[in-house]
């Protein structure tokens, strides 16, 4: 997940701050610290532009691909 924030050029904070959660909840998150629900992992999606697979690493079911 950071790796993908990081190569987008945005900030921690600033991630955060557009995600509406903790910039030191969001660090624990991309360090496998601490979980994170599924509605902060979509939204870290949405807002880095990314398919949720790409920072959750599961795979679509093949009945929606």
């Amino acid at each position: 997940m950071k790796a993908i924030r990081t190569a987008r050029g945005i900030g921690l904070r600033r991630l955060a701050e557009a995600i509406g959660i903790d910039p030191g909840y969001l660090s624990r998150i991309e360090n496998n610290k601490q979980g994170a629900a599924r509605g902060t992992l979509h939204r870290y999606a949405e807002v880095l532009s990314v398919p949720i697979e790409a920072i959750t690493h599961e795979e679509k079911p093949r009945d929606q691909e």
